[in-house]
């Protein structure tokens, strides 16, 4: 399969992307889950060298993409593995593309039933979420990249706005002392911020569709500061407005944050609408490009059309995402998803960049 010439998006088009891919569920889930691994009030410090991990591993994959100008991950590891051997990786990235998109899109019913549609069937907001999203998927790329650009910035205008009213109830002192407990602890939280960081990856895909594959280094790096600014600003505000301790007894403390504090006399008393509401668009961005991403790479592997996969890819993500039995259950479906991305997306592309390289020599 070719990549046609009207499925082309440009440098910040591709950034955009990445970003809206990385702004999903983390926004909710990232200060809970790093402050219960950190256990201190150092879990910004985390976050920082998480991203800087996620930075180095996408600008990796950038540089291996960019040497395969025009073709996905799924095509090129073909030709430098073999048909099978290539064949096989290329099922296991599509497998965890298909799982992600199942996980966002349970993540998104989960809070939809407990705070806008109490009372509402599991199954019927997650059918018309993911048949919206199917109807974008099918006319390709481009308008996917046109309806992200509309989305990012009303998210960063509305999310700031809420987080700069949480001021009034922010403590600095529950952010102090910084490393009392040593750097160990910091360590320990890295890993827990790995599902926040994941569509890092999203660009072994995307710089088969860019108009100049050689800036995906400067599309990656842009895409990954944007969340990585996003979600330092959330977790000091969460951690600076409830205390690591109250952090960590909180389902979706990000929630609780905004619903702590309302402004009377404006037309939003409280706002945990609003963050909502940027929130559902950021995962329907999430799910929308990690099920494009699946489907593009089965009709690459298999030679089919991309419509017929990403038909025959929806009830199998529909049963997946019923699969958890309860909140619990679903952030253990995340961190297994973060450890399967740690293990695929940094050995194998390491690996097959040094093949490339390799082989380019051996023509010289």
């Amino acid at each position: 399969m070719k990549i046609s010439s009207k499925d082309r998006i440009t440098t910040i088009q591709t950034a955009v992307i990445i970003t809206n891919l990385m702004l999903g569920s983390g926004i909710l889930t990232l200060p809970r889950a790093s402050a219960a691994a950190v256990g201190t009030p150092d879990v910004w410090i985390s976050v920082l060298i998480g991203g800087a991990i996620a930075i180095a591993a996408g600008i990796l994959m950038a540089v291996l993409s960019k040497s395969h100008a025009g073709r996905t991950i799924f095509q090129y590891n073909q030709v430098l593995l073999g048909k099978w051997i290539g064949g096989l990786i290329g099922i296991l990235f599509v497998i965890y593309f298909f799982m992600t998109a199942a996980y966002q899109v349970r993540a998104l019913s989960e809070v939809t039933m407990l705070f806008l549609l109490e009372g509402t069937p599991s199954w019927a907001i997650v059918m018309v979420f993911m048949w919206v999203s199917l109807y974008l998927m099918t006319s390709g790329i481009n308008p996917i990249a046109r309806l992200f650009e509309l989305i990012l910035p009303i998210t960063i205008v509305i999310y700031l706005l809420v987080m700069l009213m949480s001021l009034r109830i922010f403590e600095l002192d529950n952010l102090r002392p910084v490393l009392a407990e040593g750097i160990m602890p910091v360590l320990a939280g890295v890993k827990s911020t790995a599902l926040s960081f994941l569509g890092v990856e999203i660009i072994l895909v995307l710089t088969a569709f860019m108009s100049n594959p050689n800036k995906s280094v400067k599309a990656v790096a842009y895409g990954t500061a944007v969340p990585l600014a996003v979600y330092l600003l959330t977790v000091v505000m969460v951690v600076g407005g409830l205390s690591i301790e109250g952090v960590v007894t909180r389902t979706w403390p990000t929630l609780d944050l905004v619903r702590s504090f309302e402004l009377s006399g404006l037309i939003f008393e409280r706002f945990e609408s609003l963050l909502l509401v940027v929130w559902i668009m950021q995962i329907y961005s999430t799910f929308t490009i990690t099920y494009y991403a699946a489907g593009l790479g089965l009709s690459q592997i298999l030679k089919i059309k991309i419509n017929k996969c990403l038909f025959a890819l929806l009830p199998i993500v529909f049963l997946i995402s019923t699969l958890p039995k309860n909140i619990n259950v679903l952030f253990s479906f995340g961190d297994l998803l973060g450890k399967s991305a740690f293990y695929l997306y940094i050995p194998i592309p390491l690996l097959l960049l040094l093949l490339t390289k390799w082989k380019e020599r051996s023509k010289s």
